[in-house]
């Protein structure tokens, strides 16, 4: 019965039996990736790994300045893709794979690792320990070829001369260096870090000091406000009390502007009206007075003037009568005669405007 064979992803399938071999060919069937139907008791199956092996050595080795190093390496090796490196893989390592295939491989690579590091001083060893790994690999690679195998690193991993101090000497100046370097990073280390203290406190000091003004200012705005707070009922009392005061003030001169009104309306316009009637009344009766004085002293003149006027004639012969007994001598015939009498008659009137003129002085002078 056929039978389907299909092999694991890191798996390589050999299929041997039939025509493979003859004429120099591959002596059996290599099947990657992908199944294949085999027939049964003419054909065999065998599977080989094609998953990563590794392999440890440590080997005593001598120095080209005949220094003996203990080395320790791993080297981490598969068996080729190809499928010549299948076959040759398969013709050695078939019934114990990973076990052969880790020993010889050690024991190749051990060879060319003493073989390498013959050829090196410790120094070169030490610092250039890549340059060892590349040469021994590089050695190895023809041989690990030749068997269809193939290394993805070798790593060296420890280097030790025993108890020698070969290499701790060779590291002493490098220690001393690293020690003092070490030592300076250190101090500047420490430097910086007492700067940085410094520099923190510093910060701190000023923070704290902003933080204490500011809590300052924040405590002084807080009394100021529980101040105002408390004070406020006081300022509004005494604001209010002031307001009263001020209404009662207001009222009060407005009620004594209406007493004032008051007083000119009951008191003050009465009694100048009372003032003015008296005044006037006193004016009328002057006037009067007066207007009845120069009516009677009018009179008294009329009177005289018509006494004088009356006595006029009398006067003018009384003056003709004295004339009578008289010597005179006229002159001038009956002109003379004429100027004689209207002398008489002229003097007669000038007696009587002396008479009014007098008794008009004693008239207008003011009585006791």
């Amino acid at each position: 019965m056929l039978g389907y064979h299909v092999p694991d992803p890191d798996e390589a399938m050999l299929v041997s039996g039939g025509r493979h071999g003859k004429d120099g060919g591959a002596p059996f069937r290599v099947i990657i990736g992908h199944g294949a139907w085999v027939v049964p008791l003419f054909r065999k199956v065998r599977y080989l790994s094609l998953a990563m092996f590794e392999a440890e050595i440590g080997e005593r080795c001598v120095t080209k300045q005949a220094i003996q190093l203990d080395v320790r390496a791993v080297i981490a090796f598969k068996v080729a893709n190809d499928t010549q490196s299948i076959v040759n893989a398969a013709q050695r390592f078939l019934s114990e794979q990973e076990k052969e295939m880790s020993v010889l491989t050690g024991r190749i690579f051990s060879g060319h690792l003493r073989s390498i590091v013959g050829s090196m001083t410790v120094e070169e060893i030490i610092r250039e320990r890549q340059k060892l790994a590349d040469e021994v690999l590089v050695a190895s690679k023809v041989e690990m070829s030749n068997i269809g195998l193939w290394v993805d690193s070798f790593q060296i991993q420890h280097i030790d001369d025993g108890n020698l101090g070969y290499i701790a000497a060779l590291a002493a100046p490098h220690n001393a260096a690293v020690q003092r370097d070490a030592q300076i990073a250190q101090a500047s280390a420490a430097q910086l870090a007492a700067q940085a203290e410094q520099e923190s406190q510093r910060k701190q000091a000023e923070y704290q000091r902003e933080t204490a003004i500011l809590k300052a200012q924040y405590q002084r705005d807080i009394d100021k406000a529980n101040a105002e707070a408390a004070q406020a009922g006081p300022l509004a009392q005494a604001t209010a009390m002031q307001e009263v005061l001020a209404a009662q003030a207001e009222q009060a001169r407005k009620q004594a502007e209406l007493r004032e009104q008051q007083l000119q309306a009951e008191v003050v316009k009465p009694a100048r009206a009372e003032a003015d009637r008296v005044r006037i009344l006193a004016e009328a009766e002057a006037d009067r007075t007066r207007i009845q004085a120069e009516a009677a002293a009018s009179n008294n003149r009329i009177a005289l003037d018509q006494l004088l006027i009356e006595q006029l004639p009398e006067i003018v012969k009384q003056a003709a009568g004295g004339l009578s007994n008289a010597n005179l001598t006229v002159l001038n015939g009956p002109d003379g005669v004429s100027e004689l009498v209207n002398g008489m008659v002229g003097q007669g009137l000038t007696v009587f405007n002396s008479l009014q003129k007098a008794l008009s002085s004693n008239n207008d002078q003011p009585a006791d």
